[in-house]
């Protein structure tokens, strides 16, 4: 697998990260950092943009991870929470 060069902006990157949904149909948090070596928080940001243009879906994954220190929502004190933070593109009807 290619790493993408991370030169030519957030702009390009943007695009990069909507083509990359788009070819994968969803991706988790996780993967996204590995592939575009950003943090989640500089992804987020990103990724807002495509579902306020209400082309991606955040699926949050809630019921806890098991760790014991969770409650109901994952917390995040085992590591796990970004594998369970999925985003999906969405597909336009009648478009491929």
């Amino acid at each position: 697998m290619t790493m993408p060069a991370m030169t030519g902006g957030g702009q390009h990157v943007l695009l990069d990260l909507g083509a990359y949904l788009k070819e994968h149909e969803n991706a988790s948090m996780r993967d996204l950092c590995s592939h575009f070596r950003l943090e989640p928080e500089a992804l987020r940001g990103m990724l807002d943009h495509w579902i306020r243009k209400g082309r991606v879906t955040r699926l949050d994954f809630t019921a806890g991870c098991g760790c014991g220190t969770c409650g109901a929502k994952s917390c995040g004190a085992c590591g796990i929470e970004d594998s369970f933070e999925i985003y999906e593109w969405r597909k336009r009807p009648g478009i491929a």
